[in-house]
């Protein structure tokens, strides 16, 4: 962001560079003109509105190894375009990315409701949450074989592994439907209390509906 600041100096002189990250917040900036660089989420709040707005690298925002890359990026960039004055008023709104990306045509046709449509479309086609209710549990071997007695008497529940993440730490998956998802949620936070109180060997890590798998 440095170097952005720098170069933007140089090419607009007298116009001053306002830098925002999340170890550096600024607020709020004034109706004087003033060139405007934040990350994701730290825009300050324009007195009068933002005459444009330029969205970099979108493809960053979008690659990141997330199940909800594509409605965070789409959030953010809601976000910041809502600072920016209406298009009547002149206000406007460039992105920087992949035209053909379903997150990239969401925001330029400002239709938020249709991407979540498509996205839960999605989900409930692979079911992903919040289709149903997937559980990762990860540690020893043994225990993850214990965790049978957990899983098994749910109704609907599928489960995925064990398989090898990292030495000695293996990871079972667990899915089931939405309305079986605190039956299943309660027999393996038990099973992690009864292996706690014996101080069984192992750690054990347990997430549910996660939205990094890795």
């Amino acid at each position: 962001m440095a170097r952005t600041a720098e170069e933007l100096g140089r090419a607009f002189p007298h116009t001053p560079v306002v830098q925002s990250w999340s170890g550096h917040l600024v607020g709020a900036v004034g109706a004087e003109p003033a060139l405007v660089l934040a990350t994701p989420g730290a825009e300050p709040r324009p007195e009068a509105g933002y005459a444009a707005a330029v969205l970099m690298d979108a493809g960053v925002l979008l690659a990141r190894p997330d199940l909800r890359a594509g409605e965070e990026a789409l959030r953010r960039w809601l976000d910041a375009s809502a600072l920016v004055l209406p298009g009547e008023r002149g206000g406007t709104v460039v992105i920087v990315g992949e035209p053909g990306d379903r997150a990239v045509q969401a925001l330029v046709r400002l239709d938020a409701p249709g991407a979540a449509a498509r996205e839960l479309h999605e989900r409930e086609q692979a079911h992903f949450p919040p289709a149903a209710r997937l559980v990762l549990l990860e540690g020893p071997p043994g225990a993850l074989e214990d965790a049978e007695a957990a899983w098994r008497p749910v109704a609907g529940a599928e489960h995925f592994g064990p398989i090898p993440v990292e030495d000695d730490v293996w990871r079972l998956t667990v899915r089931c439907p939405p309305e079986r998802g605190a039956e299943l949620v309660t027999g393996m936070k038990a099973l992690l209390a009864e292996r706690s109180a014996r101080k069984a060997p192992g750690a054990m890590r347990l997430r549910v509906d996660p939205q990094v798998i890795g």
